[in-house]
């Protein structure tokens, strides 16, 4: 049995890192009730843009809201908002990243909701946290996470070069996390005591915990100075090389003076072990771009695949620079369970990517087709205790909106 087939969510979260935590919870076996107004969840019907693959597949709601049951209902109608509040009673999570003012208007702030069941979680996500004068503030991963913390700052490829933009949904994913961390602690707790409690991360806090190594450097008064382009590496050995092919593969050579002798044999270079420039660790990074210039010439004289045997034979640390693509052939992620099948033809794909742990003995639930606007609307308000009269009633108010399953944008 799943270990959390019995736990009840409600996921009232819009975009990306609240309902990436409650799509782990489904994954793990919670029944996850998503709540979108009538009109859906923008992210729901989001179209593409720079950075943003098309497809006739709504590949973003797939990965983001899988495994889920669907409930169209409008908060800001009294109607709703009494739904809303008997679903509460009987809930264990209650998830959400509506902005701190909505929330008030909406009366689902934590002293809205907490006094309904002494036993609720209830899971927030901001862009700044819960406290101070940017808490009202919106933001997404791009701005909070990824520019605000110096992330976009310091991964700059030269020191001259533009800040890079982040991929879309990047530092939410890592948030939704952290969030569903925050909501099993805060179960563990309720085990102990039977009171819920309210749990909380932001995504300025994931971007500074991303970045903690170099934010700490600062707090203790270190310079951080930029990175160098890849032709003025620190390290040769620690450093990006392109292949013949055009491939370009990560060399990671961390234990110099234990694993130079073995590159140097890898790659075919005996002379290199007897000059002196590169002779220590100290002489190699004093003499790093030579050293650089010297393995650039040697990596691009043969292809990827025929590196990748030769620096494997000789146990070294590499990584190939992967692309998307590479994902869908690749038999590690397959093998490992890092992408996993999902058995619907809506999907348009055969592998959804999985959350991203396991228990062993405990498999996940099969990753399901995500539910369309309201799929499970009155499903879900019989199981509340309503009556059929108070449902059409409901529907009738548009309140409660039933919907279908044709798609996932639906």
């Amino acid at each position: 049995m799943p270990p959390l087939a019995g736990l009840r969510v409600i996921d009232a979260a819009s975009f990306i890192a609240g309902p990436v935590a409650t799509t782990i919870l489904a994954d793990l076996g919670a029944d996850v009730v998503k709540i979108e107004p009538p009109d859906g969840d923008t992210y729901r019907h989001r179209g593409g843009g720079p950075g943003v693959p098309e497809s006739p597949y709504n590949y973003r709601w797939i990965v983001d809201n899988r495994t889920k049951r669907g409930l169209a209902l409008d908060l800001r109608k009294t109607e709703g908002c009494e739904v809303l509040c008997r679903l509460v009673e009987r809930a264990d999570v209650f998830v959400t990243n509506t902005p701190l003012d909505s929330r008030a208007r909406l009366r689902i702030r934590w002293e809205d909701l907490a006094p309904l069941n002494s036993r609720l979680i209830y899971a927030s996500v901001t862009a700044y946290g819960e406290r101070g004068e940017e808490a009202p503030r919106t933001g997404f991963d791009a701005t909070a996470l990824w520019a605000r913390t110096g992330l976009m700052d310091l991964v700059r490829a030269a020191p001259d070069a533009p800040p890079p933009r982040s991929l879309p949904g990047m530092g939410d994913h890592p948030t939704g996390v952290s969030l569903f961390a925050a909501i099993m602690t805060a179960l563990y707790e309720r085990e102990r005591t039977g009171r819920g409690t309210m749990v909380s991360t932001s995504l300025m806090a994931n971007g500074l915990w991303w970045n903690a190594i170099q934010v700490q450097a600062a707090l203790c008064g270190a310079r951080v100075e930029p990175r160098p382009p890849r032709e003025e590496a620190a390290s040769a050995v620690a450093n990006l090389y392109r292949c013949a092919d055009g491939r370009w593969f990560l060399l990671n050579v961390v234990a110099e003076d234990r694993d130079w002798a073995g590159l140097v044999r890898a790659i075919g270079e005996p002379d290199l072990l007897d000059d002196p420039r590169f002779a220590t660790t100290p002489a190699r990074r004093a003499n790093a771009r030579v050293l650089v210039a010297i393995l650039d010439k040697v990596f691009a004289a043969r292809p990827w695949a025929k590196w990748r045997a030769v620096l494997d034979a000789h146990g070294l640390t590499f990584g190939i620079v992967g692309t998307v693509e590479d994902a869908r052939d690749d038999p590690q992620m397959l093998a490992s369970g890092a992408l996993i099948p999902i058995d619907d033809p809506r999907a348009g794909a055969s592998l959804t990517v999985a959350s991203p742990f396991w228990l062993e003995g405990h498999p996940k639930v099969a990753p399901r087709f995500p539910p369309g606007l309201g799929e499970h609307s009155v499903e879900i308000l019989r199981e509340t205790g309503y009556t059929e009269a108070e449902i059409e009633k409901l529907l009738a108010a548009r309140a409660v909106v039933q919907g279908n399953s044709e798609r996932a944008g639906a």
